[in-house]
This record gives structure tokens, sequence and C-alpha cells, in this order.
């Protein structure tokens, strides 16, 4: 490796700024523009420290995947463990697929190259995996499992599907959605099992 461990007590943050530089430069070109020349000097740092803290490409770009699963995790637990009933649980649910700050344009951006990534590089899709059953886990705070893995389902694939449509989210409709899904709980066969993840504070 290029990088001396003088790197580190003089610039403490370097690591996590690449890592920022990384889904940033994956977000305004995809995996296939992310290159080590880039991301060095968005993070503004040495080139070389690019290989002082990772081993490669592929381990820069599962570390900026798994920073963006783990602060998109905290902000879905975060906004689901607020509730403090049925009906305020729905309501985080319909603000996490309409509101403002979670699946920003941003965010689906990386969520799709993330995906794709993940498609044939294993450990990419463990972090999906993990991801997701972290997901679950914070909706099971207010929701039975099956209601959890379907709203979940909502939350996911619902912001995906109005990235391309040319009208905003109708919040009404998919409160009524949300509710319903609730609503049958008791008619909803129960979700298989699913590896633990411990969710995030």
């Amino acid at each position: 490796m290029t990088g001396t461990r003088r790197e580190i007590p003089n610039d403490p943050g370097r690591r996590d700024r690449i890592l920022d530089a990384a889904l940033d430069v994956v977000a305004e070109g995809g995996v296939a523009g992310a290159t080590h020349r880039r991301i060095a000097a968005r993070a503004g740092v040495p080139l070389g420290s690019l290989t002082y803290y990772f081993e490669g490409m592929d381990d820069l770009l599962t570390q900026a995947f798994a920073r963006l699963a783990d602060t998109m995790s905290h902000l879905y637990r975060r906004t689901v463990r607020r509730a403090r009933s049925t009906a305020e649980a729905e309501a985080a649910v319909v603000e996490l697929i309409c509101g403002p700050d979670y699946a920003t344009d941003r965010d689906l951006t990386l969520i799709f190259e993330m995906y794709a990534y993940a498609n044939h590089h294993p450990a990419v899709r463990d972090i999906t995996r993990s991801w997701t059953a972290r997901s679950r886990e914070s909706l099971a705070l207010h929701f039975t499992p099956g209601v959890a893995r379907a709203l979940d389902a909502l939350v996911e694939g619902w912001p995906m599907h109005g990235r391309f449509d040319a009208a905003p989210l109708d919040r009404a409709l998919v409160a009524g959605v949300v509710h319903a899904v609730v609503d049958a709980a008791p008619h909803l066969p129960a979700a298989p099992h699913l590896p633990a993840a411990s969710p995030p504070d």
C-alpha cells in the first residue's frame, strides 16, 4: 500500500470522507463511472489514500454501500420508533414512502446502483439482505411479521416506481393502502423466518 500510518492522526475523518465521496461519485455517474481518481478528487485526498484504506475498488464500493445502508436504516428506525400508537406507526410508514427525508432522489439512485452491484457481488448482497431484515425488525416494533414484510415492500418499492412517474406520489392513496395492509393483518400468512439482524439505535 502506498499510504503511511502518519495519515491517520493528522486526518481522522479521511476514511469516512472517502466513503461519502464514493457515494457522491456513484450517485452522479453510476458504479461504472466510479474511479479512484474521481473519488480521491471529490474527497480532497491524495490518490494513495484510497489504497491505504481500501484493498481495491470492490472493497471501497462495498464499504460505501454498507455506509449507505446504515445511514438509511438509522433514519428508518428513528421514524418508526417515534410512533406511540398503530395510527402513528401507519403515519410513519407513509412518511417513509412520501416524505422528503427518506428515499430522496439521491438515495434512490444509490439504491438502484447498489442492487445492480449486489447481483454480482456477494458481500453487497449480504448488505442488502441485512438492511431488509433491519427494516422489518424496525416495523415489528408495531406490526406483526407478516404486516412488517408487506409494509417494507411498500416502503421499498413505491418510491422506486414513483421515481419514474410523471406525477408525485399521492399521499392519501399511500395512506389508504398502508391502512388496508394493516387492517388485513389477521388474513395475512405468517412471514417466513429471517436471519436476525441487529437494528440500529
